[in-house]
């Protein structure tokens, strides 16, 4: 490994994320040199940002990438794929999706991926409702819907283990939704890099994302702190439910079946106009 400078590194604070980038971020691993400057935002924001090129290295969206492949590349390893781990539909009690002539729907941001399942769905069984979206940061979407400013939420990461608590309830698991259609995992987030960066270096820091999430399954307890940092509003419980949910084989390796579902993914972006056609490779090594 060749390092040359220090690269900017941002991801969320989800457990998901501080548990794959702990051992980096705590130099639990030998980083051959090389320094990143890291930085924990919301993955919208962090969408927003990847917009203006603002991080070296950042997660995203499946969906904000696919529509900025032009400025970065995919790395194998990070990603958050899965079966059985997509968005939810909520609401409050006894309300259906079609029950009004236009509803109010709270979104977590209109470049995440949970945002495009919902278009998706409701091009494939309601094409031609009209709704009203408002997007929001994904903590917000339940208080909305209790709040009765929305209808409907669609809602990500830990909601999916807490919104029964909170009197919601299940209208569509919109990732039940994608793997019967597909029979394929629910592309979430990813990892990318930009384009500009030496292949040898980006090919060196795809190994250490690796090498941080071996760490991770071979030592959990170690730098546990810098996950519960960052999940303080998360009780034990829910932390390692969503790790268990969001990090696994795909993180370590999208792999062929990774590959295909994020193939389709875009194919079925492209067809709702949600992103273009775009003639750059997906991988960055």
């Amino acid at each position: 490994m060749k390092p040359n400078q220090t690269y900017s590194l941002a991801y969320s604070s989800c457990p998901n994320d501080t548990f794959i980038f702990k051992a980096i971020a705590r130099q639990l691993i030998d980083l051959h040199g090389y320094a990143f400057d890291i930085v924990l935002e919301d993955v919208e924001t962090l969408n927003q940002k990847a917009a203006k090129g603002a991080y070296d290295i950042t997660k995203l969206s499946f969906a904000a990438f696919g529509s900025l492949l032009d400025e970065y590349a995919l790395l194998r390893t990070g990603s958050a794929l899965g079966m059985g781990c997509g968005p939810l539909i909520i609401s409050l009690a006894g309300r259906s999706i079609d029950d009004k002539n236009k509803p109010i729907i709270a979104v977590p941001g209109l470049g995440t991926t949970a945002y495009h399942l919902f278009r998706f769905y409701m091009d494939d069984l309601f094409a031609g409702m009209d709704t009203d979206i408002i997007p929001m940061p994904f903590e917000k979407v339940m208080p909305a819907v209790i709040e009765k400013r929305a209808d409907f939420g669609v809602i990500i990461h830990e909601g999916r283990f807490v919104y029964q608590t909170m009197g919601l309830e299940l209208k569509i698991d919109l990732g039940q939704w994608w793997e019967d259609k597909t029979s394929l995992p629910i592309p979430l987030g990813c990892i990318a890099i930009k384009r500009d960066i030496d292949p040898a270096v980006v090919c060196d820091i795809q190994q250490l994302i690796r090498q941080s999430i071996d760490h991770a399954f071979s030592n959990p307890g170690m730098a546990y702190d810098y996950i519960q940092t960052y999940a303080q509003e998360l009780d034990e419980d829910v932390i390692q439910q969503h790790i268990g949910l969001y990090v696994n084989d795909f993180s370590k390796d999208i792999g062929e079946k990774g590959e295909a579902a994020i193939t389709t993914f875009f194919k079925k972006a492209r067809a709702s106009g949600l992103i273009e056609k775009s003639g750059n490779s997906l991988f960055a090594c």
